[in-house]
């Protein structure tokens, strides 16, 4: 049996046997079809394959792509094009972590400018899944990588599985044809900590973090309301400051206070041109997920 390199997306459907996903097939489109952006599918990590297959509304979790989704509105010509080496790579996993804190706000960290994918992005800690890695074990490691947060199991009060996004770079065809393809798993990880307490521990690791935020319930209804392809006006809480609080890291990796305006954060990805610093679009899809898990929270207490 030739030797598992990476962690890569198999699907099954009608409890087919799981077969590898293709770098140009769309996986949402492979259970929703052309039109729709979003389905509910069971995931699981089986002998290093990720394993894809239709779910339940009950026990299932949502996998969503961009209604601009480069995979969903590629030509078959286009598609021929790939270099040989980007169509043979299949599609890659991911996970990123949503490290929660006891007074309710998220990490988020500003990728660095010299990284050759999503550079100046906000989105939470994360990246690939090791062979024989489990997932929580992947975004734990990852979170430490990037900044340096070593989490103990008794620092930690639940871990859940969010959804699954389609992420594609460059993530319009308007900006070129399609380099990368992932799975990001977003999993929420509960702390028992503050953001303060938290914030003395942080490390971040400067190749690959510029900047680091402790988003509060404001600042996040302020990020999804900039929907990515929309042109509606951003709602931004009446309390909610024009200027907001981050820790930028320095190249070295030292860190010092500064400020990033709100509307930074409320920035949409741009159709042409370069990219602008902005909240990814798959992270706002997370951040909704969260926003509803403390609304459901809310009404039962």
């Amino acid at each position: 049996m030739e030797k598992v390199r990476k962690i890569l997306v198999h699907l099954s459907k009608d409890n087919a046997a799981p077969q590898c996903a293709r770098f140009v097939q769309s996986i949402t489109g492979h259970f929703t079809g052309s039109v729709d952006d979003q389905a509910t599918v069971n995931c699981s990590l089986e002998n290093n394959r990720f394993v894809l297959c239709e779910g339940s509304q009950e026990g299932g979790v949502p996998l969503k792509r961009a209604p601009f989704c480069p995979i969903k509105f590629l030509s078959h010509s286009e598609a021929a094009s790939l270099p040989p080496d980007t169509l043979n790579r299949g599609v890659d996993v991911g996970v990123a972590v949503l490290l929660e804190t006891a007074n309710q706000r998220l990490l988020l960290t500003r990728r660095a400018a010299t990284l050759r994918i999503f550079p100046n992005v906000w989105v939470p800690p994360g990246g690939h899944v090791e062979v024989d890695e489990k997932m929580l074990d992947a975004g734990l490691r990852e979170l430490r990588e990037e900044t340096g947060l070593k989490l103990n199991p008794e620092d930690i009060s639940s871990t859940r599985l969010l959804g699954l996004w389609e992420s594609v770079y460059p993530p319009m065809l308007s900006r070129g044809l399609p380099q990368r393809h992932h799975i990001v798993t977003y999993m929420l990880l509960s702390s028992r900590l503050t953001h303060l307490q938290l914030q003395s521990c942080l490390r971040p690791e400067p190749r690959e973090v510029s900047g680091c935020v402790w988003a509060d319930v404001g600042l996040v209804k302020a990020i999804i309301s900039a929907v990515d392809g929309e042109e509606d006006s951003v709602h931004l809480p009446a309390d909610l400051p024009q200027y907001i609080s981050v820790m930028e890291v320095s190249p070295v990796g030292e860190l010092s206070e500064s400020v990033v305006p709100v509307l930074v954060f409320c920035n949409r990805a741009p159709a042409q041109g370069e990219d602008v610093e902005r909240v990814s679009t798959g992270t706002k899809f997370a951040l909704e997920l969260w926003l509803k898990i403390l609304e459901a929270h809310c009404e039962k207490t």
